[in-house]
């Protein structure tokens, strides 16, 4: 089953910039959500998980919504998906 994703992110982290930094290295495009101007991914984010920490990775397959933070988790994983070694 395909994924589709989002980044949460803000232009002040520095984790934010990490995995922004491996997804342009290896050519992975993933839709930004600005939480600091963008109010709605803000609500969103906090709605979904309880938490405004950023980066968080939206993944979704199908009916299912899977919410993940930590920079090097989100990094792994997409390198999983995409076969980056």
């Amino acid at each position: 089953m395909s994924e589709s994703y989002q980044l949460f992110k803000t232009d002040l982290c520095g984790f934010c910039y990490r995995v922004r930094g491996f997804m342009d290295d290896h050519g992975i495009e993933v839709p930004l959500r600005d939480v600091n101007s963008d109010a709605e991914a803000f609500r969103e984010l906090l709605q979904a998980t309880g938490r405004t920490t950023v980066p968080c990775l939206r993944i979704e397959r199908g009916d299912e919504v899977q919410w993940m933070f930590e920079s090097m988790d989100i990094i792994r994983y997409l390198a999983t998906q995409h076969g980056v070694h």
